[in-house]
């Protein structure tokens, strides 16, 4: 499986000529969508989902479809129909050859006074798993983390923690858009030296074979 990073959550993953990817929003490119087989949203928080971005691929290609959870299918489900796909916590389903499995139900806490709201992660092919704005722990072994190392809602304690938790064999950082290029060195050496992984960051437009 082939492994394309873009700016900030999203991800493009690639195998046997079908294209899967995940949380397209308003920090990534603007064709970071576009030639996608499967899209799969974590939640409705304009950085993983951008509305415009999906509405173009899903037009661009008429097989294209998206799984995601209720909040965000309900803005697309109308102009699709049969495209848009709910999913929760629990669901697995296949899509274009990659197999999928859902976990988790709720955001991270940002702030006791805001209303927590869903977030799901996915689990591709029982190997690849992409939390979106939540530190969920898979109910099985993990190869490759996505590991969303800045946000408002955590601390690099709580990442490295959250690593030591899940035990992948690797993590590439995701959720990285405002990490400034002065804090990376401290945070590849932190979570390189106390998360217990194979700790690894790719510049957006790269790819790394999994």
């Amino acid at each position: 499986m082939k492994l394309t990073k873009n700016t900030h959550a999203c991800v493009r993953l690639e195998k046997d000529g079908r294209t899967l990817v995940i949380d397209p929003g308003m920090f990534t490119e603007e064709d970071a969508a576009l030639g996608a087989d499967v899209l799969l949203v974590t939640h409705e928080h304009p950085d993983h989902f951008d509305e415009g971005r999906l509405r173009a691929a899903l037009e661009a290609d008429p097989a294209a479809e998206v799984w995601t959870l209720r909040s965000v299918a309900g803005q697309l489900a109308a102009a699709f129909p049969g495209r848009v796909h709910t999913v929760g916590d629990g669901d697995a389903f296949s899509a274009a050859g990659f197999d999928v499995q859902v976990h988790g139900e709720l955001h991270a806490v940002i702030h006791p006074d805001i209303p927590r709201i869903t977030n799901v992660g996915f689990l591709i092919d029982g190997a690849v798993f992409h939390p979106g704005d939540a530190l969920t722990v898979p109910d099985r072994p993990v190869e490759t983390l996505f590991l969303p190392v800045m946000a408002p809602w955590n601390k690099i304690s709580e990442v490295i923690d959250y690593v030591r938790e899940v035990k992948p064999v690797r993590a590439y950082d995701i959720h990285d858009a405002l990490l400034t290029d002065l804090a990376r060195p401290i945070y590849d050496r932190q979570i390189g030296a106390l998360a217990g992984t194979d700790h690894r960051r790719l510049t957006p437009g790269d790819s790394a074979e999994l």
